[in-house]
C-alpha cells in the first residue's frame, strides 16, 4: 500500500514512519508539511492512502481531504490529530480511520487492519458517482448520471453532460478502465453512458448510430465496436 503522510509537525511525521517501519505492506511515497505540498504530492504520486494530520496552518487537513475527495482517483484518509472532537467532521468525509495523537503503535495497527485489503480502486466506489472537473479556476464534480458521452479532444477529453460540456485531462482510455460499470465505448473516440443508451439505429449507408435519452446528437458507431454494443444492448 502506497502512502503519504501530511503533518505540520516534523517530530509527529518522524513517530509516524518509525511506527509504520513495522509493516511490510506499507511503501511511504513521501511526505508534506502543509495541505498544498500534500496536493501536490497527490497529484503527482497517486498514492492509496494518506495519514493526514487536521490541524494544520493555512489549508487545515478537513480542507485537504475534500480536496483529494475530488481527484479522478481518491486516495483512502485516515485522520490525525490532537482533537477527538473533529472525529464527526472527518466521518462526514468518508474518513477510513481516525487516529488520536500521540498515536500508539496498537491504535495504528487497528485502524491499518480495518482498512484490510482495500485497493485504492476499491476504496475509489465510494466516490464512482461523480466526475470532477475544472472551470476557471474552481473545482465541480458531475454526477455520472448526468453525463451523456466523452469524446476525445487532441490532448483532453469532453465530457458533454445535461448542463454543458467540460475538458479534463484523463483519456478515454483511464476512464474506460475507472468507470467500465457505467460507460461503454462506441468508437474509438468516444464513450457513453450506459443508462442514457435508449436504441441503436441502423442508417441507409450501412452504419449505425446510438441515441441517448436526453442528447439531440446521434453518436456513430464504429465496426468494431458493433458488436460489443450490440451484446450490451
Amino acid at each position: 500500500m502506497n502512502i503519504l503522510i501530511v503533518d505540520d509537525e516534523p517530530l509527529a511525521r518522524v513517530r509516524l514512519k518509525r511506527l509504520l517501519t513495522n509493516s511490510q505492506t506499507i511503501r511511504l511515497l513521501g511526505e508534506a508539511s502543509n495541505g498544498r505540498e500534500a496536493l501536490q504530492l497527490a497529484k503527482k504520486q497517486i498514492p492509496d492512502l494518506v495519514f493526514l494530520d487536521v490541524d494544520m496552518p493555512g489549508m487545515s487537513g478537513l480542507e485537504v481531504a475534500k480536496e483529494l475527495n475530488f481527484s479522478a482517483v481518491p486516495p483512502a484518509i485516515i485522520f490525525t490529530t490532537a482533537h477527538p472532537e473533529h472525529a464527526l467532521d472527518a466521518i462526514g468525509l468518508n474518513a477510513a480511520g481516525y487516529l488520536v495523537k500521540p498515536i500508539s503503535e496498537q491504535s495504528l495497527q487497528k485502524a491499518i487492519e480495518q482498512l484490510g485489503r482495500l485497493t485504492r480502486v476499491q476504496v475509489q466506489k465510494q466516490h464512482m458517482n461523480k466526475i470532477s472537473y475544472q472551470l476557471a479556476g474552481t473545482l465541480k464534480s458531475i454526477e455520472m448520471k448526468s453525463i451523456f458521452y466523452f469524446s476525445a479532444e487532441e490532448k483532453y477529453t469532453k465530457i458533454v453532460f445535461e448542463e454543458g460540456d467540460a475538458l479534463i485531462e484523463q483519456s478515454l482510455k483511464q476512464l474506460e478502465a475507472l468507470y467500465q460499470t457505467f460507460i461503454l465505448r462506441i468508437h474509438r473516440n468516444t464513450l457513453v453512458n450506459r443508462s442514457k443508451i435508449i436504441a441503436l439505429h441502423s442508417q441507409s449507408n450501412g452504419h449505425h448510430v446510438i441515441q441517448l435519452q436526453g442528447c439531440d446528437e446521434l453518436l456513430p458507431v464504429s465496426r468494431r465496436e458493433l458488436r460489443a454494443v450490440k451484446d450490451a444492448l
